[in-house]
């Protein structure tokens, strides 16, 4: 007889596994399917997981783009039962959520809920108040009106997803997959995400901001570059002065910082910067080096430079990183 294949021990997991996403009459079909896919899966390679539910806000029918017809699995009673509520888009960023959602949110959120939009969600979210004097994002052609209608609220319109803690924003629709799987190793460490990751064939990091994704004219030297990225890249732990990268990518250095800034949406340094923080993430998650060999490894020179930039950009210590996401021995 065959025998069951091995499920995967989890790490503690949240305090409470139960996800809820939001459906609505103009559901944003996208984002609620990123919901789905990464909470409400079924995965019995794992011996626990979310569970899931979907919570109609109000009465139907509630049609999905796409000429979809939803029907949820109850009310706004579901939000009380939530350790997660998750917002997937919203039907315009100038319709006012209902009344009686807000309030529904405000009182989870007090009770310990995490709160989490995908993309155009992150209206619903500012009209609740719990995003005032926040950091939040959202798809970059929504940033100036969310900055216009909500002044408190600090907006970086250039980043992937914001974690506050207990409200959690993501930017363009695609964007929501990498809050999702950052919340997944909150949750459940790396290894989890990974999985997860690998399973709907996505990465599990991916660096950079919407800039990237912003429309701009491709790069005669768009080829070039790419080489030059890698080459980069293989070599993170060496100096990468500016006028060594301009000539190996045979541009005077001026016409290498524009090109350079037009394919990827940022300057050298800043792109150096988040290669090298992503690689000091890898081996702070991955091995058992001390702080100052990785440091030297992701070309910072010394552990306090590498502390300086964790602090700036992620907003927490390579020791508490590596605390709270360090791989779960097998």
């Amino acid at each position: 007889m065959k025998k069951p294949p091995k499920r995967s021990a989890l790490g503690k997991g949240p305090a409470n596994p139960r996800v809820v996403a939001l459906v609505y009459d103009g559901l944003c079909t996208f984002e609620y399917g990123i919901a789905v896919e990464m909470f409400g899966l079924a995965r019995p390679e794992f011996d626990r997981w979310y569970s899931f539910a979907s919570c109609a806000i109000e009465r139907g029918p509630l049609r999905a783009a796409g000429g979809l017809r939803v029907q949820a699995d109850g009310g706004l009673e579901l939000l009380s039962q939530a350790g997660t509520i998750v917002v997937p888009g919203w039907r315009s960023v100038d319709a006012a959520p209902p009344t009686a959602l807000l309030e529904a949110l405000r009182t989870a959120h007090k009770r310990g809920a995490r709160l989490l939009s995908f993309c155009s969600g992150v209206f619903v979210l500012a009209a609740t108040g719990l995003l005032d004097g926040q950091t939040a994002t959202t798809h970059w052609r929504y940033a100036d009106a969310l900055a216009a209608r909500y002044p408190r609220i600090r907006i970086e319109p250039d980043v992937l997803y914001v974690d506050e803690g207990s409200v959690l924003t993501s930017a363009g629709s695609a964007a929501a997959i990498d809050l999702s799987l950052h919340l997944i190793r909150r949750d459940y460490g790396p290894r989890i995400a990974n999985q997860v990751a690998r399973r709907a064939v996505v990465p599990t990091h991916r660096d950079g901001g919407q800039a990237q994704f912003i429309p701009a004219p491709l790069p005669e030297q768009g080829v070039a570059l790419g080489r030059l990225l890698e080459w980069m890249r293989r070599r993170l732990d060496q100096p990468l002065p500016l006028a060594e990268l301009a000539e190996r990518a045979r541009m005077s250095e001026r016409t290498f910082l524009r090109r350079f800034e037009e394919a990827t949406g940022c300057s050298p340094k800043q792109w150096l910067t988040q290669e090298r923080l992503a690689r000091a993430r890898e081996l702070l998650e991955g091995s058992q080096w001390p702080v100052e060999r990785i440091a030297d490894a992701c070309g910072y020179g010394s552990a306090d430079t590498l502390r300086h930039h964790f602090r700036r950009v992620l907003k927490v210590s390579p020791a508490r990183y590596r605390e709270r996401f360090a791989q779960v021995a097998q």
